[in-house]
């Protein structure tokens, strides 16, 4: 059976890197060299989002065609 929630804790490196956890690699197919995008609100918090969602839907909104 597929997880489709994780929780979990993510450490900020000196670089002010993270490690984003296997399960959650693995529940969104990000995989070593993917773009991703970030979205902020200080009130909000950080979302991250692969590039091709935001992708799917230029071309959505554009009439261009999914890949």
């Amino acid at each position: 059976m597929k997880k489709d929630k994780y929780i979990g804790i993510s450490k900020v490196g000196e670089k002010g890197q993270i490690v984003i956890p296997k399960e959650v690699r693995d529940m969104f197919d990000i995989k070593p060299g993917d773009s991703l995008i970030v979205l902020s609100d200080k009130k909000k918090g950080i979302a991250l989002l692969k590039s091709e969602v935001i992708e799917d839907v230029t071309n959505n909104i554009l009439g261009g065609k999914n890949d």
